[in-house]
């Protein structure tokens, strides 16, 4: 039978899983509690860092649906829950890691699929998603330029042959 505080932090952990859309399982081992503080800081709002024990992490991934963590469940883990975008998450973690090599990045989930600890680097490689929807509607806009250009260049084009055609006919009708 599971005791009610073992019971209490499984379903803290579960809800944790359920609310983030992603989840990067690193190594924290040889990292100070002063270290720790300033992963979670650089972290911010966008995720929550949390040191968990392997067994209840495993229990509450089952319980919440999320696969593909036990075969990085080994050693002292500790679980960046993502709550905003999870490539801002990734780059503060990888960021961090550089800084501090005793932070080993695992693994993750993302969207309920389990990613390499490469593939948490090449998230942390993409652009941030405002800098993405910025290049979507700065591309839509130049395709909206040209579309604008070829509807007014037919009408901008006859224009230029009607009044060729007037100052023509003018330099005729002073010439005679």
């Amino acid at each position: 039978m599971a005791r009610p505080d073992k019971a209490a932090a499984v379903a803290e952990v579960a809800d944790k899983f359920r609310e983030s859309n992603a989840a990067v399982l690193t190594e924290y081992r040889g990292l100070t509690v002063k270290q720790l503080k300033e992963l979670r800081r650089s972290l911010g709002g966008n995720a929550t860092y949390a040191v968990v024990k392997n067994t209840l992490t495993q229990i509450a991934a089952k319980e919440a649906g999320v696969e593909g963590l036990d075969a990085d469940l080994k050693g002292p883990s500790a679980i960046a829950f993502v709550t905003g975008d999870p490539v801002e998450a990734a780059k503060g973690l990888r960021d961090f890691a550089k800084a501090n090599p005793a932070l080993v990045i695992k693994g993750g989930v993302l969207d309920g699929r389990a990613l390499t600890a490469a593939e948490v680097t090449k998230l942390a490689d993409l652009e941030s998603r405002e800098v993405l929807l910025a290049k979507a509607a700065g591309a839509m806009k130049a395709k909206l330029f040209q579309a604008a250009y070829v509807f007014t260049a037919n009408t901008a084009q006859a224009a230029r042959v009607i009044d060729a055609l007037r100052q023509k006919q003018e330099s005729e009708g002073a010439a005679a």
